[in-house]
């Protein structure tokens, strides 16, 4: 398997310790921790595997740090390398577009010739609507912390074992 970048804000308790969680399931040399408010298309394009983490702010959109470097990720070529999206939402303060920023980044990700990998079941989760649902299904993991903490280190264990197996 090639060398993963795991992408996620320094500066975002929750989206840390998840990364953190995410990473400990793999062998340390198997990672790389990056944070996205430094990120830049030369650093990004190092890597062919990826995991990024996608917190829905406000109500259902992409981080600061995301949405400043989506113009670059528009002009990269993403054929060839595959992506693994974790989010962070809240399901019960915001129904209506719980995990949205994971739908709204596999768009991008897509349109540039990404793949992307590791859905996960809807079951267990109690939410309005979801740009990262897709046939009955999120098209990454989400983590609600705000009411279901309990469950994310399953959630992450289990996730993990799965994109390993998908990963390259």
């Amino acid at each position: 398997m090639k060398k993963i970048a795991i992408i996620y804000s320094f500066n975002t308790t929750k989206s840390q310790n998840a990364a953190k969680k995410i990473a400990a399931e793999f062998k340390s040399s198997q990672v790389d921790m990056l944070n996205a408010e430094e990120l830049n298309g030369e650093t990004f394009m190092k890597y062919s595997n990826y995991i990024l983490s996608l917190p829905t702010w406000f109500d259902g959109e992409l981080a600061n740090y995301w949405d400043e470097f989506i113009p670059e990720l528009e002009d990269l070529a993403l054929k060839g390398k595959t992506f693994a999206l974790y989010g962070l939402g809240d399901q019960k303060g915001y129904p209506e577009n719980f995990g949205d920023a994971v739908g709204i980044m596999a768009e991008f990700i897509e349109d540039g010739g990404g793949k992307i990998i590791g859905p996960t079941s809807t079951e267990g989760y109690t939410y309005e609507a979801s740009k990262a649902e897709r046939d009955g299904q999120f098209i990454g993991l989400l983590l609600d912390q705000e009411n279901q903490a309990r469950l994310s280190g399953k959630r992450i264990k289990d996730w993990v074992e799965q994109i390993k197996k998908e990963f390259k």
